[in-house]
């Protein structure tokens, strides 16, 4: 059984779904620093993927400082949940975050200079 999954019906390509499958599994805590992903070839073959896509997904990971590749020895779980996050997913999660932190403020009658005012007293 794989550690990841992919979806056959998402339109999203599979290099793309493999990427944020993993980046998810370490952000969840399914994968923790340390931890030895399958080989390139056996989660191709797990997955029914091309062993191509698989290494380029483990070449950027890598390059992202999310994995580390031990030469002979296979690939491991560099980084901790909060760094596996993508850029774009953390300025996702931020922007919810403000979001829902100003629907909250506007709520109970505070403005946006009330809410900016009292987070500077805090610095």
């Amino acid at each position: 059984m794989a550690v990841v999954s992919i979806d056959a019906d998402d339109h999203t390509p599979i290099y793309a779904q493999l990427n944020r499958a993993v980046r998810a599994a370490i952000a969840s805590g399914r994968l923790h620093a340390g931890d030895q992903l399958p080989t390139v070839r056996q989660l191709a073959v797990d997955l029914r993927v091309n062993a191509n896509t698989v290494a380029r997904v483990y070449v950027e990971l890598e390059r992202d400082g999310v994995l580390e590749t031990r030469r002979g020895v296979g690939s491991f779980v560099r980084a901790g949940p909060a760094a596996a996050r993508s850029a774009g997913e953390h300025t996702r999660r931020l922007k919810a975050f403000v979001t829902r932190t100003l629907s909250d403020a506007a709520s109970a009658g505070f403005t946006l200079d009330d809410v900016v005012a009292e987070l500077e007293t805090r610095r």
